[in-house]
This record gives C-alpha cells, sequence and structure tokens, in this order.
C-alpha cells in the first residue's frame, strides 16, 4: 500500500499542471490501495481553500469524493467523516476534524469562545471547563 502526499490530491482535484494531474490519475488507478493520513486531508482543506479558492461546499465534496474511491484507505475514517459534516454546517475543518478526532468520549479544552459555541450548537464533545 502507497500513501499520498497532499499533491497527489490537488493535481487530481485541480488539474492545475495537466501532465502531473494525469500522471497522477493513472497511478491512482494502477493501485490495489492507497492510504490518506487524516493530516493530508486537513492540509488539502488549506490548499484548496487558500491557494485555489475554493469554496466550502466544493471542498466538501472533493473530499467526499475522495473518501468514495474503493481502493482509498483514510486514516481514521469516522472522525474525518464527521469532521466533513461539521465543516459543511460551519466550522472550520481544522477544528473539526481535531474535536472529531478526540473523540466523543473526551472533553475537549479551548479558548477559543467560537468554537465553543459551535460545539455546543452540534451537541458534539463535552467542553472541559478552563
Amino acid at each position: 500500500m502507497t500513501a499520498l502526499d497532499t499533491n497527489v490530491l490537488v493535481r487530481v482535484i485541480t488539474s492545475g499542471d495537466r501532465a502531473q494531474a494525469t500522471r497522477a490519475a493513472a497511478f491512482l488507478r494502477a493501485q490495489d490501495s492507497v492510504f490518506i493520513p487524516k493530516t493530508v486531508l486537513l492540509e488539502l482543506e488549506w490548499v484548496l481553500r487558500s491557494a485555489y479558492r475554493f469554496e466550502p461546499n466544493a471542498i466538501v465534496s472533493a473530499l467526499r469524493n475522495i473518501l468514495d474511491v474503493s481502493n482509498v484507505e483514510i486514516e481514521d475514517e469516522a472522525a474525518v467523516r464527521q469532521a466533513i459534516e461539521w465543516y459543511q454546517q460551519g466550522m472550520d475543518f481544522a477544528d473539526s476534524l481535531h474535536v472529531a478526532s478526540a473523540g466523543p468520549e473526551r472533553k475537549f479544552a479551548t479558548f477559543d469562545s467560537s468554537l465553543r459555541r459551535k460545539l455546543r450548537r452540534f451537541g458534539s464533545n463535552e467542553l472541559a471547563d478552563l
């Protein structure tokens, strides 16, 4: 199994460099399975948002499309799926991935008042008192 770097996914999603996009797509099709660390997805969201100016809905669609590829294994897939759901509902993707990765059985500590409000609204992790 081969693990992917963010730039491989960026090439496939954006086709910004056609030659590399073609090579990346062919590589992915030729693999029995590929592994994508959740940190790669975290970086991917940032690159698509900041460098390519993708809108959140387009990023959600790209992330979900990656999860639906049959030969792709995602690190901590349940947490990633939860993070995408919260992101679609308006939470920052990095924050949503941090909280989802902590799991519902853990309290979450943050000084970020906006994040604390969103966590209460989404009914996710219990907040730790700071």
